[in-house]
This record gives structure tokens, sequence and C-alpha cells, in this order.
């Protein structure tokens, strides 16, 4: 029988660690590279180093007791009935519960304790979280579980927190007093905690007292979701007995097996789910012309679009700093250069290979080949043999970079895209293909301006889309790089990466590319995740803005010219598109560029699918439309609006 390797020892002794401290004995337990996640009694850890390194063998064992010690001291009734229903107090008020659970097990076992900061300074760190922050940059919710972590143990938040911790730490202080310490007195009760908690998120502003705003709430969801059950506030899903949603309630077991993102997720982390079905939000809400390709795409909406913004890099951004920017990311480029830069000269060659002239040799006539004059030697009787010149056929091309520009990118992902999309560039200018580099975000954390008009409307249901969108050109395709490189330098300010709605960003740079003249139109897109916005999600279905995603892969793939890759940086993106790569670390991303872009271009690749004669612009509800016609082709761009605006 073969010997186990120490990688299968050791998550093989976690799992049995795992099920002593939790003392669930069915627990099932999993690894990979999706984020860390949590439901009922299967977890799903991050995938341990191959070498086994001290760090990252401690991070793992940190990610694994905090779970254990939520499924040993955690009780989802009482959540489900002390939770606030806001949005901003609900993660706050679920941040002090898991700081609760991690503080008795660090309080009884001190490698626990030291297991576990060790996990929250990689998480942390992973994050991009600044020495110094402001409030804005900061999540507070986060803010918040360190600082009750810090009160219930004595141990001070990891070095990667600090900037996040102090950002807030006057601000709570001042308006909470010695409550955040009278919690120690209750670590052992949930419900005694919860109640206090509570209290602290009341002086905070954060909710009202637990009688008045229950009684708010039901006032208002009142008929707002179609379903039976309880709501929020904010029109989200009230949870089950269990501790889950009702959109939690419908992934199941299954989709855990199958790697979908599930909630109970440590908090900072994005929250995805999958479920069948009509849910809160997904009303129809028909087009305003001609009917969708697909029934089931009339769905998505936006609230208000006025607040959208599609801005140019140098527009956010001074010249003085953004210069600042990009020597900092020119330090950052010497560091990878060598690498990145290997290989988009062989990137370059296999291009210019294909552009450069070729000859037809064994024609009648033409120039003569003396290569081949040794025949008439060998058999007089053979014709001369002559060869012509040809030029290769190489359309032309344009090659638009879409980088996903969220929170969850900060630190070395972001940093690292902004390297490749430099040096990429260059690389494609150099071989004559046109490259437009966009970055897509959005203008405020949990909604922005058009959250307010909401909240000042009454807060009416199934809203759709609720956030500003902020869309950056920082390279257009007719701009010489040496005009646009500073730009790239943006990606590197703190404050800018905030929440990513994919859909309609794939829409805009689609749109973008179908207005091109070029003969052949790649889009490439950069993730780490699937669209995450809390605002929207609050408001309607968990799955709302990743079932719009995938509706517009679908007519993008299937029905436009436009040439479509993407590259998931720690995330399976492959689940959303047909042609897509994933990698583990953001080092990999300059050879996953190259190698994706230099098959496209290969001659020798497979025919490709028809994709039909209909490629116009694509509409915000995944649908095709056009504004012009060019020799019977639809080609114009059409702006993105929202059929259900206030």
């Amino acid at each position: 029988m073969a010997e186990k390797s120490p990688v299968e020892e050791f998550k093989r002794a976690l799992t049995q660690t795992m099920r002593s401290i939790a003392e669930e004995a069915e627990l099932s337990v999993s690894f990979g590279t999706e984020k860390p996640a949590l439901a009922g009694l299967k977890a799903r850890l991050p995938q341990p180093a191959r070498d086994l390194d001290p760090e990252d063998r401690q991070n793992v064992r940190g990610q694994s007791d905090s779970f254990a010690l939520q499924l040993a001291h955690h009780d989802a009734a009482i959540t489900m009935d002390l939770a606030p229903a806001e949005t901003d107090a609900r993660a706050s008020f679920d941040a002090a519960e898991t700081a609760r659970c991690e503080a008795l097990g660090a309080r009884a076992m001190t490698g626990v304790g030291a297991n576990i900061n060790a996990m929250h300074q990689a998480r942390c760190t992973k994050l991009g979280y600044g020495e110094t922050m402001s409030q804005d940059e900061a999540p507070l919710a986060e803010a918040l579980g360190f600082m009750v972590r810090e009160k219930l143990t004595g141990m001070s938040p990891p070095p990667a927190a600090l900037g996040v911790v102090n950002a807030w730490r006057d601000w709570v202080d001042e308006r909470v007093g010695d409550k955040l310490g009278a919690l120690e007195s209750v670590v052992d009760d949930q419900e005694a905690f919860g109640h206090l908690t509570r209290d602290i998120l009341v002086d905070l502003g954060l909710t009202d007292a637990a009688g008045e705003s229950e009684q708010g709430d039901g006032e208002e969801g009142d008929g707002q979701d179609g379903d039976d059950g309880p709501q929020d506030g904010d029109g989200g899903q009230a949870e089950s007995p269990d501790g889950m949603s009702a959109e939690e309630m419908e992934i199941g077991d299954a989709a855990m097996e199958e790697g979908d993102e599930q909630t109970l997720q440590m908090e900072g982390d994005e929250v995805e789910g999958e479920s069948d079905g009509e849910e809160a939000g997904e009303a129809a809400q028909p087009y305003a012309s001609d009917g969708p390709l697909n029934p089931e795409k009339s769905a998505y909406h936006i609230y208000t679009a006025q607040f959208d913004e599609t801005i140019e890099a140098e527009e956010l951004c001074d010249g003085e700093e953004l210069e600042r920017l990009r020597q900092y990311l020119d330090q950052q480029l010497q560091q990878m250069q060598g690498v990145v830069a290997r290989l988009a000269n062989r990137l370059q060659r296999r291009l210019q290979a294909k552009q450069n002239r070729s000859w037809e040799f064994d024609l009648e006539e033409g120039y003569l080949d003396p290569a081949r004059l040794s025949r008439i030697i060998m058999d007089p009787m053979q014709p001369l043999s002559y060869k012509m010149e040809s030029d290769t056929k190489f359309r032309d091309t344009v090659v638009t970079l879409l980088l996903d520009n969220s929170g969850s990118m900060r630190g070395r992902p972001i940093t690292v895209a902004a390297m490749c999309a430099d040096i990429l560039a260059r690389t494609l200018e150099r071989c004559n293909v046109k490259t437009e580099i966009l970055g897509f975000t959005t203008r405020a954390w949990k909604g922005g301006q058009a959250r307010e008009i909401w909240m000042s409307n009454g807060k009416p249901g199934h809203p759709g889309r609720l956030n500003d969108l902020r869309h950056i050109i920082y390279k257009g395709a007719d701009a010489p790089w040496r005009r646009a490189r500073k730009n790239l330098g943006l990606m590197m300010r703190e404050g800018l990466l905030k929440e990513n709605i994919d859909g309609e960003a794939l829409i805009w740079a689609h749109n973008r590319l179908l207005a091109r003249p070029e003969q052949r139109r790649i889009l490439m897109v950069i993730s780490d995740g699937a669209p995450v916005d809390d605002s929207t999600l609050s408001v309607n279905a968990g799955n709302y803005l990743e079932k719009h995603l995938r509706n517009v892969i679908e007519d993008i793939e299937t029905q436009s010219p436009v040439e479509l890759i993407a590259i998931g940086i720690g995330h399976d993106v492959t689940r959303y598109y047909r042609r897509a790569v994933t990698i583990v670390d953001a080092e990999q991303l300059g050879g996953a560029m190259t190698d994706k872009l230099a098959e496209l271009f290969d001659e020798n690749e497979a025919v490709k699918k028809e994709k039909g004669v209909n490629t116009g612009a694509l509409k915000a509800g995944g649908k095709m439309a056009s504004s012009a016609t060019r020799g019977g082709v639809r080609t114009g761009a059409v702006p993105v609006r929202g059929a259900g605006s206030h």
C-alpha cells in the first residue's frame, strides 16, 4: 500500500481536529482554491501548499479552527431572533458573533488563538488593507470584529488589520464607551452577548432598538417580495431556523460539492450563491422594444443609471499623483520585468511570424528557385521550378483587456494585472495590434447615490441593480502606449477599488469593440470572482448579478463576432466562460495572458464556430440591439439603460 504524502496526512489530521473541536463526527471537510466556506456540516478550506510552508500551514489551521468553533458555539436560531435587518448592522453583528466563537477557542487553547490570528493576518494581507486607511476604505464590520476580539482575548489585531481598526477605533469608542469591554462578561452566553451587541449597534446608529426596527420592517416589507416569509428592512431574505437564507437553502448540499460559493464565510469575503426558481427581485421586467432573446433575461434591470460614469483615468487623479503612482508601478515592474517580458517577446515572435511575407514554391512562372536546380542535374527532363512571394493573410485585429477593479483585487493581484496589461499593450502595439485597456468598479461601497434615492422613494420592491457604476478607460484603442502609460498607475490608488458588476461591464466593453473598424475583435476579461455588490444583492436574489453575467456571456459567445476569453485569479471562471483559464497565483497572469492570446492567433487553431450574423450591441438585459447599420451588419453601440428605472 502506497504511503500517504505529507499533505494528505496534514489534511487528514486537520479534518479529525475539526470534528473533535466542533464535536461533529459527520462534519465533511474539503480543500480547494475557492474561498473558504461553511454551510451546515460541510466546510471548504484553502488548499495547503505542497511544501507545507509553516505560514501557509498555520493559515489553514486557523481557518479550520474558526469554522470548528462556530459549529461548536454558535446557535443560528438565536442569531435569527436577534440579528438586525439593515445590511451594515447585520454584517457588524455577524462579525461580533464570529469573534465571540473564535475568542472562546483562543481563551481555552493558546495554539488555536495563534492559528486564528495568523489566518486573519493572511486574509487581510490578501484583501490589500493598508497601514493607514480612511473610513471610506475600511469596512466597519471588519474593524468592529477585530475590536471585539481584542476585548475578549486581550490579543492585538494582526498587523495587516491595524489600518482598518485604527480608522474606526476613536469613532466607536466615543459612541459606545465601555460596552465593548462588557461583552467579556457574557462571552459564554450567546443570547446575552447578542442583546448587548445589538445595543452597541444602536449606539453606533447602525440600527434601531429591537422592537422599533422589527415593527418598521414588518410594515415596510409587507407584500414587497411576493414570499410568505419574513424579510429584512432592505428587502433581503430572512434566515431560516438553521441560519441559512432562503437562497442558501435552495442551493442544497450538491452545490457545495460542486464548488459554488456558500455563505457563512469569513467577514470581508464576497458572498456568492446560485439558486433556481423565482426569487426576490426577479419579477419580470419586459424590454423597452422588441423583446429578449431568452425570456429569462428580462429579469435584470437598473433602478437608475443617472449616477453611472464612464471616465478617462486621468480625470480621476491629478497629474502629479498619477505620475507618482506610475513610478510606484514601475518599481514593481522591475521585479517581474524579466519573466513577463520573455513571455511577451514569445508572443511577439509568433505574431510577427504570421505578419511576414511568405513564398510559394513549385510554380510554373515567377522567380527561378535556385534551391531546386539540383533536380535538373539529376533528371534533365524535370521542368524548372519557380517561386513567388505572397502576403500572409493576417486580419486587422483589436484586443480589449477588461480588468476587474473590485476591492478583492487589492494588493498583489491588481499590481500584477496592471503590470501585465502594460507589457502586453506594448507588445501588441509593436505588432500593429491595437489594444484597449478598461477597468470596472463602482463609485461607492454599498450603493452610493442610487441607493439613497431608492431609500428616499420608500424602498420600492425589486429595484434591480442598485449602485453607481464606474467604468474607467485607461487606454483607448487608438491611443499610443506612450501617452497612456501613466494612466495604469491609477490602479495603485487607495480607495479606487470597490465593488464589481461584471455583466454590465462586459456589455460596455463589448459595445466599444463593436464600434471598431477592425476585422477581428478580442475581449479578454481578467477577474478574481463573480459579481458582488452588497447594495444590489441585499434587496434582490442572491444570484441576481451572477445570472445576468451568465446571460450576457451566452449572448456574446453565441451571437457576437467578438471573441471572448477570461482569466480567473484564484477563482474558477470556467463555469461562466467557454474559453477560460483559472490561475491560482497572480504571478501566473502574464503567462496565462500571452498563452491565451497566442492560441487565438495560432493559424492551426480549430475552426471557430459560426456565431450568427446578429452583431448588434448588448443592452443591460443581455439582449442584442443596434443603433446603426453598416453594409447590412448591425454595428452601433447602444447605451446601457434600465427598463425598471424609478
